[in-house]
């Protein structure tokens, strides 16, 4: 088995949203979050906002090439009362607010409010009034915090987090754990329905995923995501949310690298849904905190046996690429899995160029055993 940490390293680098990407969501979401709080129409009825998404667990992959903006979901915590406003009526009490600070910049989802700027794409999402005991959560800062997981290492969901503080002798109140039987709700624009959604779970899921695997699952996500974006990009479903669950449930823990990660995932996948693929139906997976809610729920039956055959090509070539010995054979076959984003290989000894292996091109230089930055936890 080749070792290749430093080229997942610089595979990573090429492929996660930079520094100024990072900046420009940052200001998108401040600023709007900002003006929702402020605003006198809707200070009612506003209870708190927070991130979330792949841009909060840290999963996003940079935009590619005809999505050249990254995007961030923020969630509205309101006290509109589901049983007395319709669906429709509560995402209309948030066009006012958006013709006033967004004018032509704005369009309505079926389930939120798109907001295009020249930067940064942002999804604004109401939700309806959860219990006081979810508000109290959901103004704490462990939830309204601006940080992604892989800038907060030590995130947890939990009334007494604080960012940057150790929390190892603090005892979580008894009230921390009603918020795990609580999802939020969204309305359906469409539908003229409630849906349940609960984001939280989803963050924590991913915050205790990555623990799991030694704080490799993140960047195995990304890799993934990479793969099925630029190398397979039919059927169109599943994808984004749907494919980082499938790697969360997949996914072996206590990996020790992201190219075992990547391995694991994909042949966890490829094996546990057979037997849907022979029945040519679309598997059950439920979401998380909402279990009733199936995350593959829009795959049709065809494109889940496409997507599988997929997964199974992609398999029997990430295995490969782990087992290659020769680092040079390695390094192209993961090439052949990732796309040209994947660093070039190192020259032969012998390939007549007069070239060492320990000379590649351009990237960092592949003596020592690296360690995977980003998103790693204790």
């Amino acid at each position: 088995m080749s070792n290749v940490p430093s080229y997942f390293i610089d595979f990573l680098r090429n492929i996660r949203i930079t520094e100024s990407q990072v900046q420009d969501c940052k200001n998108g979401h401040s600023t709007l979050r900002d003006r929702l709080l402020k605003d006198e129409d809707l200070k009612d009825i506003v209870v708190a906002t927070f991130l979330q998404g792949s841009y909060r667990r840290s999963t996003a992959i940079r935009p590619f090439e005809d999505r050249r903006k990254s995007d961030v979901d923020i969630i509205i915590v309101t006290n509109l009362d589901r049983n007395k406003i319709t669906p429709r009526e509560a995402l209309e009490r948030f066009r006012p607010f958006l013709e006033k600070h967004y004018k032509g910049k704005y369009k309505p989802q079926g389930r939120s409010w798109g907001i295009e700027l020249s930067y940064v794409q942002l999804d604004l999402v109401p939700t309806s009034a959860p219990s006081e005991a979810l508000k109290q959560l959901v103004k704490s800062a462990s939830v309204s915090t601006d940080q992604t997981l892989e800038e907060a290492r030590d995130w947890r969901l939990s009334l007494s987090w604080r960012s940057g503080k150790s929390l190892g002798a603090i005892l979580e109140k008894a009230g921390d754990e009603q918020w795990r039987n609580e999802p939020l709700w969204i309305p359906d624009r469409e539908a003229q329905e409630w849906h349940k959604t609960h984001p939280l779970a989803q963050i924590e899921a991913t915050q205790r995923k990555n623990a799991a695997c030694n704080g490799y699952y993140l960047d195995v996500v990304k890799c993934l995501k990479w793969w099925r974006t630029t190398q397979r990009r039919e059927p169109k479903y599943p994808k984004s949310y749907p494919l980082e669950h499938l790697c969360c449930i997949n996914c072996a823990d206590g990996i020790q690298s992201v190219a075992a990660g990547v391995v694991s995932a994909l042949e966890g996948i490829r094996d546990v849904y057979r037997t849907d693929v022979e029945q040519k139906r679309t598997p059950r997976v439920p979401d998380h905190g909402v279990p009733e809610h199936n995350v593959l729920g829009r795959v049709s039956p065809d494109d889940f046996v496409a997507f599988h055959e997929h997964i199974t090509e992609a398999a029997e070539l990430a295995r490969r690429a782990y087992n290659e010995e020769d680092l040079h054979e390695s390094v192209i076959l993961w090439r052949q899995l990732f796309g040209d984003r994947f660093p070039d290989p190192p020259a032969k000894k012998d390939d007549g160029n007069g070239e060492s292996p320990d000379k590649p091109g351009g990237y960092t230089p592949r003596k020592n055993v690296s360690i995977i930055g980003g998103g790693r936890f204790a």
